[in-house]
């Protein structure tokens, strides 16, 4: 037999939830009612133009993982990023130089017009 067929024979324990990452161009009004309702009607026999499919919860390409099982309903090691005794650990801050004085700060505002006119807040131009 060859892979093509033994694969087919598999039967698939754990489905996946396949979803297709589109883009629509959609007109003013109906783009205020998306945002405002987080979803709209589409016209019927309206083409979409698919730029990504993949399944919801694994979020695993349909190209790569279309005959396995979803390894996301088996185990979620796959969103965790592998052992985490092994994983490395965060770096420690170095200490300061011997001889330095560490001197208080003033209080930051990060809400408000007090935030946004210091640039805290506000995106970087």
């Amino acid at each position: 037999m060859t892979e093509s067929t033994v694969r087919s024979i598999k039967p698939v324990q754990h489905p996946h939830t396949w979803v297709v990452a589109a883009e629509i161009v959609v007109s003013d009004s109906v783009a205020r009612i998306a945002d405002f309702r987080g979803s709209f009607r589409t016209k019927t026999e309206q083409r979409v133009d698919a730029l990504d499919t993949y399944c919801r919860a694994c979020r695993r390409p349909y190209a790569d993982v279309s005959n396995d099982d979803c390894a996301a309903l088996m185990d979620n090691r796959h969103l965790i990023g592998g052992d985490q005794s092994v994983r490395a650990k965060r770096k420690t801050p170095a200490p300061p130089p011997t001889g330095a004085k560490l001197l208080p700060g003033g209080k930051v505002s990060r809400y408000g017009l007090k935030a946004y006119v210091a640039g805290v807040s506000r995106p970087p131009v």
